[in-house]
């Protein structure tokens, strides 16, 4: 009985740290609202930087702001895959060495996007890990290995 009731406040705990689909929205609306508007500000504001790697927080806010501006074809917030998880035991920062996220992550958000010019258009994708940190979602930002 004991281990059951112990059992049961371990999953009310964990789930209390779980960001809410509230929150998603607000997270995800906030991100297709400055990507679209190039607001560089509002999408640094998302990065999550205590304790990350200065550099890899330069390089996220510069492929940020030079993918910012495209039309998104799609936004979202989605579970990290076993292969996810494979990846990020074997990051690196963006100088090759090896990295580890400063939160651990929730989810993943997917961005879908196109860019159409007189040259014709061009469409790609991005992936970014996001954890949660007082309350708030991030995108996670890599710190050195040590």
């Amino acid at each position: 009985m004991r281990l059951g009731i112990a059992f049961a406040l371990a999953c009310v705990a964990l789930s209390a740290g779980a960001a809410t689909p509230a929150q998603e929205k607000t997270f995800v609306d906030t991100y297709r609202k400055a990507y679209e508007a190039k607001d560089e500000k509002t999408l640094a504001s998302l990065l999550y930087t205590n304790g990350a790697d200065p550099a890899a927080v330069a390089f996220y806010k510069m492929m940020m702001s030079a993918e910012a501006g495209a039309k998104m074809t799609s936004i979202g917030l989605v579970e990290i895959t076993a292969d996810d998880h494979k990846r990020i035991e074997s990051m690196q920062s963006p100088d090759g060495k090896p990295a580890k996220l400063v939160l651990p992550p929730a989810k993943k958000l997917v961005i879908k996007s196109e860019t159409r010019n007189a040259n014709g258009s061009q469409s790609g994708s991005s992936e970014i890990f996001v954890g949660e940190a007082d309350g708030k979602l991030y995108i996670l930002v890599p710190a050195a290995s040590r």
